[in-house]
Order: structure tokens, then C-alpha cells, then sequence
């Protein structure tokens, strides 16, 4: 027996007279979702301002003589400009020598961690192997622990393996650290496995994978792991104090404290001039990988 359908409902709509009215969204435009309120420039124009003043200060005062800068009320602009600060930290510091083992410690230090980490954090991202899980687990707990915890076995065992007062010691605990073994695998995670595969076909090691496909694609996270590790290390006071007892072996920071801190008075300008010239290198380096490490930034997640 055959059934005579209605044509609407045939076709598969509905047969009421009246279509139901469905309201339609007006499409936001691109200008308007990206709109940032106006009390948002003002809080991120009170940070930069909170965060530039003390650096125009130390750069300021370290032109004023040490009354100046001790004076009350303090001074902003200085009333007697004077290089005595900076004359005073060029003649009476081997600041070449200072300046190169903050420079060798440092330096060192950023590549080593630049390497080993990238390594560690190539395995833990794409390599399969027995207890995977577990490394990366303690990876993540000893970004856990404060570093003045590990701070006196560190040092007694740097002192037994006759590394104490010398620059191997500064170098040696810090060439490899949690911190960047993590950045790196978040960010070799986000590389296509295909390439990996390709190099694999085509006869490559895990060696030659890693030097030759997988870092040349890490530049972005590479740059920003250097950056600051070299920041971290070239601002390090505690540790090169610990390890160095010759002067000889000084770094720019400890030089310049001990230099600076006597015991019955601190000498402030020449502290705010030692400061500048130990920040100018560090401006440099950021500002010569300052697009890389934006990019490692975004890349990564980094907040």
C-alpha cells in the first residue's frame, strides 16, 4: 500500500507556514576583537615605569660624586656631572681579567646548557627507551627544589674532586640544568616526527639526526635558553665567591663587590658605575637575540 508524502516533507523541511525565525549573528569584526582597553595601557605603562626608573637612576647617579649620591633629599639629574666613578673602577680593577672570567664562565656555561639540554630533551621528546617516564619526572621534580638546598653538597663535592679556585669549577655543576631540558623537549615535541622518519630512511644516526636536522631547527629555543643562562650566570655572585679564593679568579660581580664594600664604608658611586658597565654587556646580547628569543617565547609557552 502505497503512502502520499507531502512534498516539504519530502525534501526534508518543515510544511508550517510561518519558517521559524532563527536570529542571526552579527560577525564581530577583526578591528573589535582585538580592541585593548584603555585602563590596560595605563597598568603596563605604570609597570614600565616602575621597572625603567631604578635603571635611569643607577646610570644617572653613577655621574654624581659619592656626596651626591648619598645626599637627602636625593638629586635626579647630577649637579656636578663626574667620570671620577669610572675612572676610579678602570685604574684600581684589573677589570680585563675580571671581565674576562665572567665573560669564559658564562659563555661556557650557555653553550654547554645550549647542547646538553637540547640533547637530553631530544631523547625525552622523541626517543622510545626504558624508563622515559621516569627521568622525565625527576627532570620535572628537581625543578622543584630550591638551588640553596643543593648548594653545600655541591660544594663539598666540587672541592673533593679538586675543582675548588679555579674556573672548571665555576663552569662544571651548571652545564646542564632541569630548566632547559624541559624548555627544549616542549619545544622539539612541536617538530614533525616525518622528519625524524625521512633521516632514518636515509641512513642517518640518532647523532647525526640531532645535529644536523633537529638543532638547526631549535635556533628559536636555542636563542632564548642562551640568553638566559648567560644572564644567569654572568649576574652570579654567590657561587664564583664560594669557589674562588684568588683574585685571579675573580668574576666581574665579586671583583667589584669586594672591591667596592670595605668594612667600615661602602663606596656607592663606584658600585652604580661597576653595575652599568656589568649590565652594557648584557644589553647587547639581548638586544642582538632579541627577535630569537621572542620567538622561543611564543613558541615554547614561556610566561
Amino acid at each position: 500500500m502505497s503512502q502520499t508524502l507531502d512534498p516539504a516533507t519530502a525534501a526534508g523541511t518543515t510544511s508550517a507556514a510561518e519558517p521559524e525565525h532563527v536570529p542571526q549573528r552579527r560577525p564581530k569584526s577583526r578591528e573589535g576583537n582585538l580592541r585593548t582597553p584603555g585602563w590596560l595601557y595605563g597598568v603596563m605603562a605604570a609597570g614600565l615605569v616602575l621597572v625603567v626608573i631604578p635603571f635611569v637612576w643607577m646610570v644617572i647617579s653613577s655621574f654624581k660624586s659619592e656626596g651626591e649620591v648619598m645626599a637627602v633629599p636625593p638629586t635626579w639629574w647630577p649637579e656636578n656631572p663626574t667620570l671620577s666613578n669610572y675612572e676610579q673602577l678602570f685604574s684600581r680593577l684589573d677589570f680585563p681579567t675580571y671581565f674576562a672570567n665572567s665573560a669564559i664562565v658564562a659563555g661556557t656555561v650557555a653553550a654547554g646548557n645550549m647542547v646538553f639540554c637540547a640533547m637530553l630533551g631530544y631523547a625525552l621528546a622523541k626517543l622510545d627507551f626504558p624508563g622515559k617516564r621516569l627521568v622525565f619526572g625527576l627532570v620535572l621534580g628537581t625543578l622543584m627544589v630550591p638551588g640553596v638546598v643543593t648548594f653545600i653538597p655541591l660544594f663539598v663535592l666540587t672541592v673533593n674532586i679538586g675543582l675548588a679556585n679555579s674556573l672548571t669549577g665555576m663552569i662544571l655543576p651548571f652545564l646542564a640544568g632541569p630548566f632547559g631540558v624541559f624548555l627544549m623537549r616542549q619545544f622539539i615535541l612541536s617538530l614533525p616526527d616525518e622528519l625524524i622518519q625521512a633521516a632514518r630512511v636515509d641512513g642517518a644516526g640518532e647523532l647525526r639526526i640531532f645535529f644536523s636536522v633537529i638543532l638547526p631547527l631549535c635556533w628559536p629555543a636555542l636563542a632564548t635558553l642562551g640568553v638566559l643562562t648567560f644572564l644567569a650566570q654572568w649576574n652570579n655572585f654567590l657561587w664564583p665567591l664560594v669557589i674562588a679564593s684568588d683574585e685571579d679568579k675573580y668574576t666581574l660581580p665579586v671583583a667589584l663587590a669586594l672591591f667596592a664594600i670595605g668594612q667600615n664604608s661602602t663606596k656607592y658611586g663606584l658600585l652604580l658605575a661597576g653595575s652599568v658597565v656589568v649590565v652594557v654587556p648584557v644589553l647587547l646580547v639581548f638586544l642582538a637575540l632579541q627577535r630569537r628569543i621572542m620567538e622561543g617565547i611564543a613558541m615554547t609557552g614561556i610566561k
